[in-house]
């Protein structure tokens, strides 16, 4: 099968489309002929060299959809012929027992970073991580929803604890995160503000359903959230952005407020008033994907319309280095999705 992969760590000049051996499903799993699958930042950290350990050569891709067409032994044969998408995350119940006494579970790994991914023509993956596509949502949608948006949900509800009529932050707001956050807050009644990097990208944001948007590059923003929420502030931030902004963030809470993190694109060093902490009784908590329920409800919004993940440009596999190219440098507004079979 043709692959997109890496041999060894660097820039986007590493990435080849190469003939790899097609992958046959083990106990417990289907090989999926893939139809699309979506580029995160992740991607990028693999490639860079991100301090773990990955399989060499490797295959990215953690949003994986298409067209079960092989079942390995103990999969019930009315997934073949289904068209799927993938949940990426393995072992996400090692986060409830690994607080458990004596609790037990292989950690947390991710499809296409722990293990091969879908920028491939066939991949695979356990049929328990298996969610039917409906008719009328295409593959793109479904691969380009997959990962953000459980990672959106998980931070916003399950970590967050958004509520309706909350204010949420959301920065980074024309990433794929962070689109499908601004839609999933705005869907539970809470009021939007986001900030961006663009008048472009503002106006963009704003469509997607957030009350108030702020381009960072034009005006003050962390004064502009002041003035927004009568010198309040808001009651809960979902940030990706990291070391720039934490102490703006942190500052913009109102009492009671909560800072989710979930990336950290502009450094992994944050400074915080630690008695604004104290003094408004802040929470600062880490979020990391989502579990399998969650992964449904995030998709489900997707698959009934509610929101729906914006797409950048759709690529052939062949393109991959120019997909990683243009992540790398800013220049998207949510996804990009690779298409094996596409022509160039």
């Amino acid at each position: 099968m043709k692959a997109a992969v890496f041999h060894e760590n660097g820039g986007p000049e590493v990435l080849a489309v190469e003939d790899m051996p097609t992958p046959v499903p083990a106990p417990g799993e289907v090989r999926i002929r893939v139809q699309a699958s979506s580029l995160n930042h992740l991607d990028l950290w693999m490639r860079r060299g991100l301090p773990i350990e990955i399989p060499m050569p490797h295959i990215g891709g953690s949003d994986i959809a298409g067209t079960v067409d092989e079942l390995g032994p103990g999969v019930h044969d009315s997934w073949l012929g289904k068209r799927v998408v993938v949940d990426p995350s393995l072992n996400y119940d090692w986060y409830e027992l690994a607080r458990a006494p004596h609790g037990h579970c292989p950690p947390l790994e991710i499809i296409g970073e722990h293990t091969q991914g879908g920028f491939a023509e066939y991949a695979v993956a356990p049929a328990a991580n298996l969610v039917e596509i409906p008719e009328g949502v295409s593959s793109e949608v479904a691969a380009a929803a997959a990962l953000v948006g459980v990672t959106a949900w998980h931070g916003l509800f399950s970590r967050g604890r958004l509520r309706p009529g909350e204010r949420v932050l959301v920065t980074g707001a024309s990433g794929g995160v962070s689109t499908m956050a601004v839609q999933y807050a705005r869907a539970a009644g809470a009021e939007v503000f986001a900030v961006t990097s663009s008048g472009e990208r503002a106006e963009r944001v704003a469509a997607l359903g957030a009350h108030h948007v702020f381009d960072r590059t034009a005006t003050h923003w962390p004064r502009e959230v002041f003035r927004a929420t009568g010198k309040r502030g808001v009651d809960v931030c979902l940030d990706s952005v990291g070391e720039a902004v934490w102490r703006d963030l942190v500052r913009a809470l109102a009492v009671g407020g909560r800072l989710v993190s979930f990336g950290a694109t502009t450094g992994a060093t944050g400074a915080v008033d630690i008695r604004l902490v104290f003094w408004r009784q802040l929470t600062i908590m880490g979020s990391t994907m989502g579990t399998p329920a969650e992964f449904r409800e995030a998709m489900h919004l997707v698959f009934n319309g509610t929101v729906a993940p914006p797409i950048h440009d759709i690529l052939p596999l062949d393109r991959v280095r120019r997909a990683h190219e243009l992540l790398e440098a800013g220049d998207v507004f949510g996804k990009i999705v690779l298409r094996p079979g596409l022509e160039a």
